[in-house]
This record gives C-alpha cells, sequence and structure tokens, in this order.
C-alpha cells in the first residue's frame, strides 16, 4: 500500500528524481530525521486466543499521555534522538536541530527530512549549514524513501507489546528500543528503502 497521492504526475517526477539523485548521494553521509508520537494507551492490535473462542483483552480509555520522539538516523544507527511531551511545534523541532543535532554533524554530512512545515524554517536551515552539512528534502508523499520510518514502526510494535501506562514506562522504553537498534538494523532499513551502501 502507498499513498495515492504517489501517482499524481507531479509527485511521481519528484519521486523520480529523488530516486535518479539516491545512486549519486554518498550513503554513509546520509541522516534521516523525522518524528513519531506514542501514547499511554497503546496496546496490541492483534492476538490469539484458542479456537472458537473471542480474544478478549483490556485496553484503556479515557486520559493518556501523548510523547513525541525525534530522532537521526544514519547507516550506522541512531545517531541522537530526544523525546517531547506533548507534540512538536516549530521551536521544538528548531530546539532540535541547535541542541542535539547540530553537535553530531560533521562537514559533508547530508541531512534529510520530509516536507512538513517545521522542518522548513530558515533557522532550520542555517544551522544545519553552520556545520558544514547540507540539508534536503524528500519528494512529498514517501514515507517508504525514509529509513527512519522503519525504525519508527519497530519502536511502536515494542510499545504495543509493552502497553507501557506512565509516560515515564513509556520515555524508558523508547530510549530502549533505540539502543537496540544496530547498525545491521540500520544498514537493513537503508537498503529497503533503496538507498546503496558502498563496502569500504
Amino acid at each position: 500500500m502507498h499513498a495515492a497521492e504517489q501517482d499524481r504526475p507531479d509527485v511521481a517526477e519528484k519521486r523520480q528524481d529523488w530516486k535518479t539523485r539516491q545512486k549519486q548521494l554518498e550513503t554513509s553521509r546520509l541522516i534521516f530525521i523525522d518524528e513519531t508520537w506514542a501514547k499511554t494507551n497503546m496496546t496490541r492490535l492483534r492476538g490469539r486466543a484458542p479456537k472458537g473462542e473471542r480474544l478478549l483483552a483490556k485496553i484503556p480509555h479515557g486520559h493518556w499521555k501523548t510523547t513525541t520522539l525525534i530522532a537521526a538516523l544514519d547507516a550506522k544507527g541512531v545517531r541522537c534522538s530526544t523525546v517531547v511531551d506533548g507534540a512538536v511545534n516549530g521551536d521544538i523541532f528548531e530546539a532540535f536541530i541547535e541542541q542535539v543535532l547540530v553537535p553530531q554533524l560533521h562537514p559533508g554530512d547530508v541531512v534529510v527530512m520530509d516536507n512538513l512545515s517545521s522542518h522548513k524554517r530558515s533557522r532550520t536551515h542555517e544551522l544545519i549549514e553552520s556545520a558544514g552539512a547540507e540539508l534536503v528534502f524528500l519528494p512529498p508523499y514517501s514515507p517508504d524513501l525514509n529509513p527512519i520510518e522503519m525504525v519508527f514502526s519497530k519502536i511502536k510494535q515494542v510499545l504495543r507489546s509493552l502497553a507501557c501506562r506512565t509516560k515515564d514506562q513509556l520515555w524508558h522504553a523508547m530510549q530502549s528500543v533505540l539502543d537496540q537498534i544496530t547498525p545491521t538494523d540500520a544498514t537493513n532499513c537503508f537498503r529497503h528503502c533503496g538507498y546503496t551502501l558502498r563496502e569500504n
């Protein structure tokens, strides 16, 4: 399944341009940044029960807390991350870039983001360039070209099985899953999205 918008001629052309550019990019220099959410009411989406019996499971209703994870993934793993209480806005994202990402950047790195408006602030661009890195944007409607989306999927799968019910449990679980992302995991995510990794 993919976004129907990918079939629009303008989006299809941008996606093709990106795929052509992919072949020219030095994959080891790419750093993908994105955000994802998690809530204290997350639970497994599927389960098993004996044949002929209905599966019964408890899920919380009512008040729950939303947390946002911002992370940067390169071909070796998670380069840096932060967890925010609630949703992310442009100011919070800019603070992540300045205080967390930029100290981790090296000249020649290429930071890749989606087209969210909070990613396109001029200050964000300036901060990344001040570290000697380049900022590029993925084509619209193209999460399939962003390896970090696979990491986020893994995180949410684990969080659903853990069923964290407090913010502290959720934050600890997120960090624990991030710490388990190996260089092999990261490499596989990159390859799955069509990026060629050259052997050194």
